[in-house]
């Protein structure tokens, strides 16, 4: 084990660099190339661009702007399986922007591993204050599991798969026994997703029934600015109401609620309250945080979702949720774009089942109507 772990570090990680700035190409490239083990074979103007220097270099990992000229990252994206045959970890980079975060957003459904947000803009001459995060998210990009969409369209590609699974959860939310339940009819499902979570989360959240009796909570490792958008997205795809959490709040049923960037969200008292508190786990918002606060609230009506993600952070929270009684679900590894948090949960003994992406939202149902 050892010995692989340091194959691992000393392996190089190839990088193709696809930024239409030369200033923003040589700086991205001069900063992962401080790296040890990275190194940048080529750079790319814009989507076009990459797709041809693809057809004779072959690298590990692509660092991708959002707004390019001729063909922009999400095109890139849609193309990049149809054209190449080759399915490569992709990390994007994004200025802070409403239309940014939202095209972000969109990339990381179409299976964008992550995205460094670019400090100042479009060209950031203060870039290397995020060179430290660009790095680890390279590293880890080039361990990660790809899934990139083929088809162009995110909202007709699985349409009748969806239409599907909906038919499939009704079923089994109707040929569920009427055994006993809680005294309390108050029922909380709470979410938790790091790396690759965005497009998880449109996996799970979409498929959730609009009469689902519970209330919902979303932890998503991300920035302030992109939770806005994620929120917004979720909601325009998904039965269920999704909102970004405000201070104040409250619980509803048929309501998500997802923390936003850079704050830890906690309930008290069926409300939500918004922290700049210390860092858990280097996150924050963190999944532990929240999941503790409703412990004494929802004790075993709870069901918690662990879903893709690197790091620790929720696996704690999940085996509080069990030991009060409440029930637990983590994504399998083959799902899974980081088996972290869920390895993490499993490892403590946090988690009842262990579920394909593609089965948690009925797994959720389940549980809730259980």
């Amino acid at each position: 084990m050892e010995l692989t772990s340091q194959l691992e570090k000393s392996r190089t990680i190839k990088v193709l660099v696809v930024d239409d700035s030369a200033f923003m190409r040589k700086v991205i490239s001069e900063m992962l190339e401080e790296a040890d083990n990275i190194e940048v074979i080529d750079r790319a103007r814009n989507g076009i661009d990459a797709l041809r220097k693809l057809e004779k270099c072959n690298p590990d990992v692509i660092t991708l702007d959002v707004e390019m000229p001729k063909m922009d990252g999400l095109q890139f994206l849609e193309k990049l399986v149809q054209v190449t045959g080759k399915s490569i970890p992709v990390v994007m980079l994004s200025s802070l922007t409403t239309k940014q975060s939202k095209t972000t957003i969109k990339a990381l459904e179409l299976g964008a591993v992550d995205f460094v947000a670019k400090p100042s803009g479009s060209i950031s001459l203060d870039i290397n204050k995020v060179q430290e995060k660009l790095i680890e998210k390279v590293r880890l990009a080039a361990k990660a599991k790809v899934k990139l969409d083929k088809a162009p369209s995110l909202s007709n590609t699985s349409l009748s798969l969806k239409k599907r699974k909906l038919k499939r959860i009704n079923r089994n939310k109707k040929n569920l026994s009427q055994g006993q339940r809680p005294a309390s009819n108050k029922k909380l499902v709470v979410i938790g997703a790091s790396t690759g979570g965005p497009r998880a989360l449109k996996e799970v959240v979409t498929l959730l029934p609009e009469d689902l009796n519970a209330e919902i909570l979303i932890i998503q490792h991300m920035p302030p600015g992109f939770t806005t958008s994620l929120a917004e997205r979720l909601n325009k795809l998904s039965k269920i109401k999704v909102k970004e959490a405000q201070e104040g709040d409250r619980l509803e049923k048929g309501l998500a609620l997802l923390a936003p960037g850079d704050y830890h969200m906690v309930i008290e008292r069926g409300k939500v309250s918004l922290s700049q508190s210390d860092k858990v786990h280097n996150v924050r918002p963190a999944v532990d945080i929240t999941m503790e606060s409703v412990i004494a609230e929802y004790g075993n009506n709870i069901v918690g979702v662990l879903l893709t993600g690197m790091g620790k952070d929720g696996a704690e929270g999940l085996k509080l949720i069990r030991d009060a009684g409440g029930q637990t679900i983590a994504q399998d590894e083959e799902s899974c774009v980081v088996y972290g948090m869920p390895k993490a949960a499993y490892e403590l003994g946090a988690v009842d089942v262990v579920k394909s992406i593609d089965d948690i939202a009925v797994e959720i149902v389940r549980r809730v109507n259980s």
